[in-house]
C-alpha cells in the first residue's frame, strides 16, 4: 500500500500581485483538478501578510514526478507573483523527489523533510 505525502509550501507574494497571484492560482488549481494526480491540493491566503501556503496531499512520489512534469507551465505563470520561503515535506518521497526540490528551490529556501512514523487515512484505498 501506498502512504500519501504531504508538501506543504510557503510563498511570500510580491507587493500589489495579490490579485494577480489568486487568478494564476485559479487556473494552476483548476488544470491540476481536471488532470493532476493529486489526493488533494489546496491554496491558503494570508492576505495581511501577503503569505500563501499550498498544501498537497500525493499518493506517493511518482504523483509527485508526474506533477511537477504536468504542472510546469501553469506554475511558471503562478511563480512569477511569489517567492517560495519553505517546503515541508511529510513522508518518505525517492530520491528523485528530493533532486527534484534541490534543484527546483532558490537558494536560502527551507527544505524539511519529516518522515512518516505511524498513522492511518480514511483516504479511499489508493494502491
Amino acid at each position: 500500500m501506498s502512504v500519501p505525502l504531504v508538501f506543504i509550501t510557503t510563498f511570500q507574494i510580491e507587493n500589489g500581485a495579490l490579485e494577480k497571484f489568486k487568478e494564476a492560482a485559479r487556473r494552476s488549481t483548476d488544470f491540476l483538478e481536471a488532470n493532476g494526480s493529486h489526493l488533494m491540493a489546496e491554496v491558503c491566503i494570508d492576505e495581511k501578510e501577503m503569505r500563501a501556503h499550498g498544501v498537497q496531499v500525493h499518493r506517493d512520489s511518482e504523483s509527485i514526478l508526474t506533477h511537477w512534469q504536468l504542472a510546469d507551465p501553469y506554475m511558471r505563470d503562478v511563480m512569477q507573483y511569489i517567492t517560495t520561503t519553505r517546503v515541508d515535506i511529510y513522508g518518505q518521497p525517492n530520491e528523485a523527489v528530493i533532486d527534484g526540490m534541490r534543484r527546483l528551490s532558490s537558494p536560502g529556501v527551507v527544505i524539511s523533510v519529516t518522515p512518516r512514523f505511524v498513522g492511518f487515512s480514511r483516504l479511499p484505498d489508493i494502491e
